[in-house]
């Protein structure tokens, strides 16, 4: 049952990952990577609801096993109204999936986003554009928000989407269009 339901999935994720084939580049994905492609996507649902749909946009090349390294842009695409302060919230909530965060580091970030996390409803656009090294930019609508500027929480702000430790494996394995070694 686990393997047709893992198959139907995979089969699932491949035509929408080619159905977005021809998917024009955001402006702001297309500035600050050149070259981009999809290299994968899946929608978020809760409760059988769409939440938004994830896009994970690289070089020319796919995103290699250390993602977090990679030059690549996660787009998110709002099916439904969120507040800005709700998707932070949660945001913090999933990077501690990945590990322990500091109380003054956690509370740092957590402003941060809830800064730069507009309130969202449906076709809003949320792109965080990983500068390797740097740190995210976010964009809302194509239009810079600002930036982190701390390698650490790049990662652990894509960890929530992109590592081993997300709550959504399934999503995962569709943003970084391939099937994971067991």
């Amino acid at each position: 049952m686990q393997s047709a339901r893992r198959a139907l999935l995979v089969t699932t994720v491949l035509w929408a990952v080619g159905a977005r084939a021809n998917l024009a580049v955001p402006a702001e994905v297309a500035a600050g990577l050149p070259g981009a492609r999809v290299q994968g996507s899946a929608w978020m649902r809760f409760l059988g609801l769409r939440v938004y749909e994830a896009r994970l946009w690289t070089g020319p090349t796919a995103v290699p096993q250390d993602w977090a390294t990679a030059p690549l842009a996660l787009e998110i695409e709002y099916a439904r109204s969120l507040k800005g302060a709700a998707i932070a919230e949660r945001s913090l909530v999933e990077m501690r999936r990945q590990g322990e965060i500091e109380a003054t580091t956690a509370q740092r970030w957590l402003a941060a986003m809830k800064q730069l996390f507009p309130d969202v409803g449906a076709g809003d656009r949320l792109t965080a554009l990983n500068r390797p090294q740097v740190g995210l930019q976010f964009f809302a609508n194509a239009v810079l928000r600002g930036a982190v500027d701390e390698p650490a929480f790049a990662q652990r702000f894509l960890g929530i989407w992109l590592a081993r430790q997300t709550s959504e494996p399934a999503l995962r394995t569709a943003l970084l269009g391939r099937e994971e070694a067991r």
